[in-house]
């Protein structure tokens, strides 16, 4: 006789119940996540801000006015998710002068979706605040 012996394992609906379970456990814990999402995206937008504040004082050094283009202070906003790139920010100038200058980063989308795009300032000071939060 040619019997086969049987080796223990999971049936095909074990194995879907399981994955069910964890698709429902991951529906219920995404909505947490958002709120750490924009956080880490906000992240970007200070850095990107501290830099071309760097810039515009470079440039306020050689020519005593601050430019009121990123182009002029040789700053160059990284590519965002629109463009194929990372960034989820865009880059202004608002104002700029001899006295002083803000800056802005705008989000490109509502991360938290409650109707609210962010953001961010910085001056010539390189005070920085969240002019609009999300």
């Amino acid at each position: 006789m040619n019997q086969r012996a049987r080796i223990p394992a999971f049936t095909l609906t074990e194995l879907m119940v399981v994955l069910v379970i964890i698709g429902i456990l991951i529906m219920i814990a995404l909505p947490v996540f958002d709120g750490l999402f924009s956080e880490a995206y906000s992240v970007e937008a200070q850095n990107q801000l501290k830099y071309l504040q760097t810039r515009q004082q470079s440039y306020y050094q050689k020519h005593f006015s601050y430019a009121d283009n990123l182009q002029e202070i040789g700053f160059t906003a990284p590519a965002t998710i629109n463009e194929n790139g990372d960034a989820r920010y865009s880059y202004s100038i608002a104002k700029a002068g001899r006295t002083g200058f803000v800056a802005q980063a705008t989000a490109i989308a509502d991360f938290d979706k409650d109707g609210n795009i962010n953001v961010w300032e910085i001056n010539e000071k390189g005070e920085m605040k969240e002019v609009t939060p999300d």
